[in-house]
């Protein structure tokens, strides 16, 4: 898409909403729609792939406009994922009974069944059916006492242990819409946990992919407290980050960092270690609000701010 800028003395005319209230870029002029998406992306609401990514927010909005999508639907059911976007289970499930099509869903704990008649054909019913045991063979999960098992790097179980009728309905949802009616996902055909996302029970993202990021290999989405920065070409194999933030012991910290320098943590990395041991080794909570600032300007990922004001609030003179 070109986007037209106009001298920035011009003063955008108020945006009309489209029926129902919900913006539109059909009712903005580019340089409104330009200006809409800088602000939009200015705020600390947005999925960390839109913020501070004003055309990555145009991309998103004109891609929302392709599929019927108001704004706030866009920005928080398209999600991108290695470069490519995809949508909740759900959505899929809405846009294909939206355009006509018969959905019925049969859910339990060990599986699911979904079948679809198109509004078109009414005798072509498409029938898909997952369980358990297709899960364990597309090595999501494995079954120990017929219960199924999955942990992540951490030990921590998965969603696919915790919530297996949803995740199966999710997958389910999104191989039936794929095959009776692709038409109504318009190249979103994936979930994000079908593109190597962690994922909640829900099916959304724990943590999205940056816009500005190259692809990465699929383990280096599971480093959650990893924060944003210059593209790396290496992932550390431990969540020194975590660690360095519970422990304040001068000389642990030490050894965590060198560590995680042996390890080939990148520079942004080590930077937001560094913070860390100062911000445990500030005697008051200026230090550590100076940190939190410094780290902020750069860009630092939400967990890694939220870690020094966790610190900070330890520190004499925090408000309590």
């Amino acid at each position: 898409m070109t986007v037209t800028t106009l001298p920035t003395a011009h003063v955008p005319a108020a945006v009309s909403p489209v029926r129902g209230g919900a913006l539109s870029l059909g009712q903005m002029t580019p340089y409104e729609a330009w200006q809409f998406c800088e602000s939009l992306a200015a705020t600390p609401l947005l999925p960390d792939a839109y913020r501070k990514q004003p055309a990555s927010v145009l991309w998103a909005m004109e891609y929302g406009r392709a599929l019927g999508l108001d704004v706030v639907t866009t920005i928080t059911t398209i999600h991108v994922i290695k470069g490519k976007p995809c949508q909740s289970a759900d959505l899929m499930l809405g846009r294909a009974r939206s355009a006509g099509h018969r959905v019925r869903i049969k859910s339990e704990r060990t599986r699911c069944v979904v079948s679809i008649q198109r509004h078109d054909d009414p005798d072509d019913e498409t029938v898909v059916e997952w369980t358990l045991d297709d899960a364990v063979t597309a090595g999501l999960c494995t079954l120990k006492d017929n219960r199924p098992h999955a942990r992540d790097k951490y030990g921590d179980p998965t969603p696919w242990e915790k919530y297996p009728r949803a995740m199966l309905r999710a997958r389910c949802i999104a191989e039936g819409v794929r095959i009776a009616c692709p038409e109504v996902l318009h190249g979103a055909i994936y979930t994000p946990e079908e593109l190597g996302a962690i994922v909640d029970q829900e099916g959304n993202p724990v943590v999205v992919e940056r816009a500005d990021s190259p692809p990465i290999q699929q383990t280096a989405t599971v480093v959650q407290s990893t924060p944003n920065g210059p593209p790396t070409t290496s992932v550390p194999t431990r969540d020194y980050l975590a660690e360095a933030a519970k422990m304040a012991d001068a000389d642990q910290l030490a050894a965590i960092l060198a560590d995680a320098e042996a390890d080939g943590a990148p520079a942004e990395y080590m930077t937001c270690l560094g913070d860390l041991r100062d911000a445990h080794a500030a005697e008051t909570v200026g230090p550590v609000r100076e940190l939190h600032a410094a780290a902020q300007n750069r860009g630092a990922h939400p967990d890694h701010l939220a870690r020094l004001a966790a610190i900070g609030a330890t520190k004499p003179g925090a408000k309590q």
